[in-house]
């Protein structure tokens, strides 16, 4: 099948992409992080993409446009539910981009992170997919965890070390109030 994979980074890439080339699916990648943040993660996260794209010769669409204001605009009022709208505003641009350049599936590096919600992301990925006239590949990267760190050590490329956001970033960085 011919699969469209949303890479949210280079290193979250490493497993999907060896699992889904072992399962012999024509491949190609698509960068669409309208959630990184600040602008210099953004450029670290889009080079490395680059970089590891070009060491396993994967073909990948980028959107290099940097969308502070528009991402912020949606999440400010309920920070609380940030992950669902960039879970589904990301998937909604993978789903319409596969369909603009002829992909019968699409899926997402979302799918290898154990942070992430699992299962937001498979129900939304489905629900596109039917609405797009696709196919939502669902596999359970996060099997690979172990081994896609591994790999990014080795090949020496940049590791993030908080999801996207500015609101991870804070979670991730910022002192924490102890209970009581």
């Amino acid at each position: 099948m011919r699969i469209l994979l949303h890479i949210c980074c280079g290193n979250c890439a490493i497993y999907p992409v060896k699992v889904l080339r072992e399962q012999n699916h024509q491949l190609a990648g698509y960068f669409y992080n309208h959630n990184i943040h600040p602008y210099q993660e953004f450029s670290k996260r889009l080079a490395t993409t680059r970089e590891y794209a070009e060491k396993v010769q994967l073909p990948v669409t980028y959107d290099e446009e940097y969308r502070l204001e528009e991402f912020l605009a949606a999440v400010a009022t309920d920070p609380r539910n940030r992950c669902e709208h960039c879970y589904q505003s990301r998937l909604l641009a993978t789903a319409k981009e596969a369909q603009r350049q002829g992909f019968e599936g699409f899926t997402t590096t979302l799918l290898y992170s154990r942070y992430q919600k699992h299962q937001e992301i498979v129900d939304f990925g489905r629900q596109l997919a039917s609405e797009y006239g696709l196919f939502f590949h669902y596999e359970d990267f996060r099997t690979g965890w172990n081994e896609g760190i591994r790999i990014s050590k080795e090949m020496g490329l940049y590791r993030q070390q908080y999801c996207g956001c500015i609101y991870s970033e804070k979670d991730r960085y910022a002192p924490r109030k102890k209970p009581g």
